[in-house]
C-alpha cells in the first residue's frame, strides 16, 4: 500500500473536495499556497498525517491532532455532523479502489481488517470532536448574545445590509 500512498492520498482530497461547493472545491484544489489557501493546506496534512499514522502506530495525541485540524474546519461549516466526518470513511472507499485487484485476490486479509478497525476508531473519534467543536461554537454565541443583552438592554435583528 505504501506503493500507492501518493494515489491514494490524491484520491482521498479530490473524494474530500467533492464534499464543498463547487466553486469553493476549485479554488482548494487549485491554490497551492498555504497562506492563500489555509483550509486546503490544513486538509491535505491532516489526511497525510492520518494516513500516516494508519500504516505506522504513532502517538494518539497526535493522531487526534491531525483530525482534529480537519474537523475544526468542518465544525464551523455548513455541514451536518454526518457529512462532518463523512471523510475518514472516504478513505476505506479510495483503499479499495486504489487496491482493487490486491483485494479481490485477498479480500479478508489481516492488514485490510486492521485499516478498516483504525478507520472506523477515527471516524467515532472525528464525531466527538466535531461535537466539542459544536458546543464551543455554540457557547460562544451564547456568550455574546448575553454581552450583547447586558450592554444595551436589548439586541437588534441584523440585516443583510448590516451583516
Amino acid at each position: 500500500m505504501i506503493e500507492k500512498k501518493a494515489a491514494i492520498l490524491n484520491r482521498w482530497f479530490d473524494q474530500i473536495l467533492e464534499t464543498y461547493p463547487v466553486d469553493f472545491r476549485e479554488f482548494l484544489r487549485e491554490q497551492k499556497n498555504p497562506f492563500s489557501n489555509p483550509v486546503g493546506s490544513t486538509i491535505r496534512e491532516g489526511m497525510e498525517g492520518l494516513f500516516q499514522a494508519i500504516l505506522q502506530p504513532t502517538d494518539p495525541a497526535k493522531v487526534l491532532s491531525f483530525l482534529d485540524d480537519i474537523i475544526r474546519i468542518r465544525a464551523i461549516q455548513d455541514f451536518s455532523p454526518s457529512q462532518a466526518v463523512a471523510f475518514v470513511p472516504l478513505l476505506k472507499e479510495v483503499i479499495r479502489e486504489q487496491l482493487g485487484e490486491e483485494l479481490r485476490e485477498r479480500p479478508v486479509s489481516d492488514e485490510w481488517l486492521y485499516l478498516n478497525e483504525k478507520i472506523d476508531q477515527l471516524t467515532l473519534r472525528a464525531l466527538d470532536i466535531y461535537m466539542n467543536c459544536r458546543e464551543k461554537v455554540w457557547e460562544i454565541k451564547t456568550r455574546e448574545v448575553k454581552s450583547r443583552m447586558q450592554e444595551g438592554g436589548n439586541i437588534k435583528p441584523q440585516t443583510r445590509e448590516g451583516a
